[in-house]
């Protein structure tokens, strides 16, 4: 094991979560894969192995502090990009029904290729808007805890993944800087899709130190049947 993997799996090991032989192997397979595929399409633009292992494979993991991911049976990840937290977590947590949904089908294709290397089961990648996959009934109001990573502000992403969330099931939003400004606007957001804000969790990444932010959305009640609004309207005008 080198300076990277010993260091990843210290880190992780501070936190509770153990990782297996195997378990190293799909990651160190995945940031294989990641950096690849990156030469043909866009995905990241962190290449360097151990940045890597920080800046998403740690960064994702991380909601396994702060949640039970071993009492959670199903977990969405909206807008996942290159597989960020979902599939790292699905490696930590084999368990988990994980599924992922992207609206570019190339992203989709790299997520499947990952997914057939290592092995992973019980992952369901879908091609589409948040806004379109969460009117259909076996994904609406479905999910024990719904993800998203970096990808809009909370009053907009509220919209796109509330929708998937399953009454008492959470919604975490996974943030870099302070994000009290956005929780202040998404204040109505929160109130129209059957929400309240249960914590937001901080913490800094290791050797790094740069801030990280897990808001935890708690769902109180069925999706009302005009959410989520069209595709492209939510971006529009957000509930704000």
């Amino acid at each position: 094991m080198d300076n990277t993997a010993a260091q990843f799996t210290a880190l992780l090991k501070e936190r509770g979560l153990q990782l297996s032989t195997k378990q190293l192997e799909q990651f160190e397979l995945y940031f294989q894969e990641l950096i690849s595929w990156n030469e043909k399409m866009n995905l990241t633009g962190i290449t360097e192995r151990s940045q890597v292992y920080t800046k998403h494979f740690y960064d994702s993991l991380s909601l396994a502090f702060y949640l039970n991911m071993d009492e959670t049976k199903s977990l969405a990840d909206i807008g996942s990009g290159a597989g960020f937290p979902g599939i790292p977590l699905k490696i930590c947590f084999p368990h988990l029904k994980l599924t992922i949904v992207d609206s570019l089908s190339k992203r989709i294709s790299f997520l499947q290729h990952v997914c057939d290397t290592l092995g992973l089961t019980g992952v369901q990648l879908i091609h589409g808007r948040a806004e379109d996959v969460a009117r259909q009934f076996v994904h609406r109001d479905a999910y024990d805890v719904v993800t998203a990573r970096a990808v809009a502000r909370l009053s907009l992403l509220n919209e796109f993944c509330l929708p998937f969330t399953r009454k008492d099931g959470i919604f975490a939003a996974m943030k870099g800087s302070d994000p009290a400004e956005e929780l202040a606007e998404a204040k109505r957001s929160f109130k129209e899709l059957r929400a309240e804000l249960q914590k937001v969790e901080s913490f800094s990444l290791p050797v790094e130190e740069s801030a990280r932010h897990i808001i935890l959305v708690r769902k109180t009640g069925a999706t009302p049947a005009k959410y989520p609004r069209k595709p492209g309207v939510p971006a529009k005008s957000p509930l704000v």
